[in-house]
């Protein structure tokens, strides 16, 4: 009901402005030499930006085609326009971050000496995302939703002091029905409960209003970007993040949302691929500031982040553990650089599973080089999608890859959700992190950066598993699609950064 009154809400505007335009049609020619001067202004306004080049022509073609409407939809819809206010306020929250994460340039100094490129990675996330690496913390790594389901609930009902969710979708089931038990029976125990979900990720499964139904369970929630039936840009900007936070020293994030799809328990596209990790000690701290300076800019508070400091148990676990959070906000690509910085210093394998392989030229350039110099590039896409014209340009990009030597395989069984990245048993990201524009330039997400760890074993022999039940995608595959197959990927590759 709710999506249908915003759809309606949305068409009478897009009818009236049409009617307006229409009464003055002995006007029109001033109209129209306007319409063409604000294209042109937006035009240049767009070649000036410093967003990524396949954004701009994504929105230069059609303003170009269609003059009269293309400037005027551009700034209702297009661009990264959170404005003035949503941005100091976003700095001040980060400033909080910020003080509430030490660097860590000691240890980052102890790696420079053997491995300097590291060094230089984890000195970049600690700089432009406010997250240090950290030691002594361990972490697992479930190599299916319905894994991390059992220990998500296991390590809910050791909650003391605070738990912390923000997820992208949140529908009611077995999976969110048993969690949200757990949090009702907590909440009522004292203990402080939150939770944050992006609204536009829920309209289609969550009532309007549930925040109201949480807070009168004892859960404090709050809602981003609340969908609402105008056209403007903040659809563009959406909470990706998927965050769970027990007591500061235990934190769980990765693909799955709290739906039942992500452990299995419904076939929305077949058997759905995903993957969780578990972190405990010093590095669930960084998922534990990233949720609150959200909640600190959701709700415009300044709460002390440093009063729900946790002791971490003792743990004694090797490598690094590094989680980090990317924002709009700040103009800097923090999640695209990381996963350039992995493929290109990637010398005997590069493994990436990701639903959507809608990339830009810095990262073909990127992979077909790491290929061409030798590295097993092999990536994994779903073979069911759960959107068919993403998945075609999916498809559209494979051409390119494959003839330069990468590997690209579909999961069979269904629809593959998980987004990480492993490189020669070193390094690995398991996050929230698609590799498409919205996910790198547009929306809010997370992901954890793990330098010499077990896990980083766990990803790679996870990912080798998995080849097992794909088919793998030749260039002949490719070549042998029907024209209009072809034309209509082309197209739309167009306009995959609109996605």
């Amino acid at each position: 009901m709710r999506v249908t009154l915003v759809g309606v809400s949305i068409l009478v505007q897009a009818v009236f402005l049409a009617t307006v335009l229409l009464s003055f049609g002995s006007y029109f020619v001033y109209f129209y030499a306007l319409s063409l001067v604000i294209s042109l202004i937006v035009v240049l306004i767009i070649v000036n930006g410093q967003s990524n080049p396949a954004y701009k022509i994504a929105w230069i073609v059609p303003i170009l085609l269609f003059p009269v409407f293309g400037g005027l939809f551009y700034l209702l819809l297009g661009g990264n326009h959170m404005g003035r206010w949503s941005r100091q306020k976003m700095q001040s929250v980060q400033r909080q971050m910020a003080n509430s994460l030490r660097n860590n340039d000691p240890l980052i100094q102890r790696v420079k000496t053997r491995a300097p490129s590291a060094a230089g990675l984890m000195r970049y996330v600690q700089k432009y995302a406010y997250c240090p690496p950290c030691e002594n913390t361990h972490t697992k790594y479930f190599a299916l939703g319905e894994l991390a389901f059992e220990n998500m609930k296991a390590q809910l009902r050791k909650a003391q002091h605070y738990i912390f969710l923000e997820y992208f979708i949140v529908e009611d089931g077995k999976m969110w029905g048993e969690i949200l038990e757990i949090l009702r029976q907590k909440a009522a125990q004292g203990v402080d409960v939150r939770m944050i979900y992006d609204d536009l990720g829920c309209v289609m499964t969550l009532p309007y209003r549930y925040d109201l139904t949480l807070e009168q369970m004892g859960i404090r929630c709050c809602v981003f970007n609340p969908f609402l039936p105008v056209l403007n840009s903040h659809f563009n900007h959406r909470d990706h993040r998927k965050i769970l936070v027990v007591d500061g020293h235990t934190a769980f994030t990765g693909g799955i949302n709290l739906a039942d799809e992500y452990i299995n328990a419904r076939k929305k596209y077949g058997h759905w691929k995903d993957n969780a990790i578990l972190i405990q000690g010093p590095g669930a701290w960084n998922l534990t500031v990233i949720f609150l300076s959200m909640w600190n800019y959701l709700r415009g508070s300044k709460e002390d982040i440093m009063s729900f400091f946790p002791t971490f148990p003792e743990v004694h676990s090797g490598g690094i553990v590094q989680p980090f959070a990317d924002n709009p906000l700040d103009g800097e690509p923090v999640s695209e650089t990381v996963y350039l910085h992995l493929i290109n210093s990637a010398n005997r394998y590069l493994y990436i599973n990701t639903p959507y392989l809608i990339i830009g030229n810095e990262t073909v350039t990127a992979l077909t080089a790491a290929a061409k110099r030798g590295v097993d590039v092999r990536i994994i896409t779903p073979h069911i999608p759960d959107k068919w014209y993403v998945h075609a340009v999916t498809r559209a990009n494979y051409t390119a890859l494959l003839e330069a030597g990468v590997r690209i395989y579909e999961y069979t069984p269904g629809f593959n959700h998980a987004k990480t990245i492993v490189v020669d048993d070193r390094w690995c990201v398991v996050g929230t992190i698609n590799m498409d524009y919205r996910s790198l330039y547009l929306h809010f997400e997370c992901g954890v950066l793990l330098y010499g760890t077990d896990t980083v074993e766990d990803v790679r022999d996870d990912f080798i598993k998995t080849l097992r039940r794909c088919q793998i995608i030749s260039l002949a595959d490719c070549r042998r699609a029907p024209w209009y197959i072809k034309t209509g990927r082309a197209l739309l590759r167009m306009f995959a950064p609109l996605m």
